[in-house]
């Protein structure tokens, strides 16, 4: 139900259910949580970009999973909980290629992406008051943060549904192109990201999620200590080398 395809260095992941329009079961996130820590883990693998097979990014949660009973919506929960976690701890970037409809849950794996592009196709609804549900997968945490409070109310209380053009005005996703260009354009910024500087993109998007809760004071002083870190990876040495040189930066990843 995932699929995995090896491009130079970056790792594509494709939601392969396209008849259910790649609705989120339990076994599909299992996969996907599986493909994640491997590709953390893999030295080769410097960037992953995430699609949906078919017509479809992902229409969330496949509610027929659980049949006609009630749902032990907690415990289900966790499987999402660490595919997000998964994706918010990867210390490579993840580019994310919208190709079509992203509702629900399957909206809040596409906006942990680190850069999303979308297809002109594509749309975008939070959907889970059109259910009787509240958001979840992390939406609750990272959509008032992306669009502010106000708009983040609007958008999970009314749940309506975005163009791609009106996901891109409000932060949602970072480019909008033809539907016939969007996995060209993907895979390039995919590539162009794996030839960067792998340890210090791990350590921006640390930086990033931990001065959530920070203040002021205690993010410069994690600045400074990731800031040292960083310092000592063979690309900045490698970066400082190309500045002096005047020449383009051959990163490593190290």
């Amino acid at each position: 139900m995932v699929l995995k395809e090896k491009r130079e260095n970056v790792l594509l992941l494709t939601l392969n259910r396209p008849e259910k329009l790649n609705a989120l079961t339990g076994a599909l996130l299992d996969e996907l949580h599986q493909a994640l820590k491997e590709a953390q883990e893999d030295p080769g693998i410097r960037a992953l970009l995430l699609t949906g097979a078919g017509r479809a990014f992902s229409a969330g949660q496949d509610l027929g999973e659980f049949g006609e009973g009630k749902p032990d919506y907690e415990a289900h929960l966790r499987r999402y909980n660490r595919v997000v976690e998964a994706m918010a701890g990867l210390e490579k970037p993840l580019v994310v290629a919208v190709n079509g409809p992203a509702a629900g849950a399957g909206l809040s794996l596409a906006l942990w992406g680190d850069l999303r592009l979308a297809s002109q196709e594509a749309t975008f609804t939070t959907a889970f008051a059109r259910i009787g549900l509240v958001p979840d997968s992390g939406m609750s945490f990272l959509l008032p943060r992306m669009v502010g409070l106000a708009k983040a109310q609007e958008l999970l209380l009314l749940s309506p549904r975005l163009s791609a053009q009106e996901a891109m005005a409000l932060g949602l996703v970072h480019r909008v192109v033809p539907g016939e260009r969007l996995m060209e354009e993907a895979l390039a910024l995919a590539q162009e990201l794996s030839q960067g500087p792998t340890r210090a993109y791990a350590l921006t998007k640390k930086l990033l999620l931990e001065t959530y809760r920070l203040s002021l004071t205690e993010a410069l002083a994690l600045e400074a200590i990731l800031q040292g870190e960083a310092g000592r990876t063979q690309d900045h040495e490698e970066g400082v080398r190309a500045f002096r040189e005047k020449r383009t930066p051959r990163f490593s990843g190290r």
